[in-house]
């Protein structure tokens, strides 16, 4: 299982690469099922994993002068603020058990892993749903509101569930700031180095890392992220993304499943 566990490494590399996001959504399920890592740590090595990919695969986009340094400061300030709320403020004060009566426990660590899986649906939706949507034309008119409230929100979802939110970012640059879908890739792993660093480092009072596997962990990542930029010069990302979200549903069906009805029985 662990074999696999660090086969998945490559693949979040790979995804993150071609697509701009999706790291964390394999991250913290591959922490959590197939190392048995417990949620909030879980999320926590993801920050970690995705932000270490993410700053790898920036690199290249920079050498290609493909990230656009403003939007990433107006997205990625609110972003921080977002991450800081989670996890310093919301996380260490979830109590314990969120229900427990009526014969339903569901416990801070199944609210957190649910949450994230009906997240993992809405962006899987987003992959599958095939849409024609034209590049909107860069004016004086954007609308720099709907910006930064988008980049706060990235923040809290980066900073609640270890989500680096490149899912919502891309969408959000190409239809409010009109750059083009390569740009977007690139400003938007940009964004998340910094979002998710920043969550991991608010975190490192919270878990007991063990470094020697994270670290081993996020070097398989990089190199996958390494071979997802260069195969991204010659493969339409846009293209990958149905299939990945139909890969995604099914892990959110399996994480749901598995979190309010298996373990509710065997409990």
């Amino acid at each position: 299982m662990h074999v696999l566990g660090y086969f998945f490494a490559v693949v979040i590399g790979l995804v993150m690469g071609l697509i701009g996001g999706g790291g964390s959504i394999l991250s913290v399920p591959v922490f959590a099922y197939i190392f048995n890592i417990d949620a909030i740590t879980a999320t926590t090595l993801s920050l970690f994993v995705v932000g270490v990919t993410s700053s790898a695969g920036s690199v290249g986009f920079l050498r290609q002068g493909s990230i656009n340094f403003k939007t990433a400061l107006l997205f990625g300030l609110p972003s921080v603020l977002g991450i800081l709320f989670s996890r310093r403020v919301v996380l260490p004060h979830l109590p314990p058990f969120i229900i427990n009566r009526w014969g339903i426990s569901i416990t801070k660590e199944m609210f957190i892993l649910v949450l994230f899986a009906l997240l993992m649906l809405i962006s899987a939706f987003k992959m599958i749903k095939k849409t024609d949507r034209q590049r909107i034309r860069k004016s004086e008119d954007v609308n720099y509101t709907l910006l930064i409230s988008q980049g706060l929100l990235v923040g809290i979802i980066t900073g609640f569930i270890g989500a680096g939110g490149g899912f919502l970012i891309v969408p959000a640059l190409v239809m409010l700031l009109g750059v083009s879908m390569k740009q977007a890739v690139a400003t938007s792993l940009f964004i998340i180095s910094i979002n998710s660093m920043i969550g991991f480092i608010s975190s490192l009072d919270k878990v007991v890392i063990d470094w020697h596997f994270l670290l081993s962990f996020s070097a398989l990542s990089v190199v996958g992220i390494l071979i997802g930029v260069q195969l991204a010069k010659r493969i339409e990302g846009r293209k990958l993304r149905p299939l990945f979200g139909w890969f995604v549903l099914a892990m959110a069906v399996f994480i749901i499943v598995n979190e309010l009805f298996i373990k509710q029985i065997t409990s």
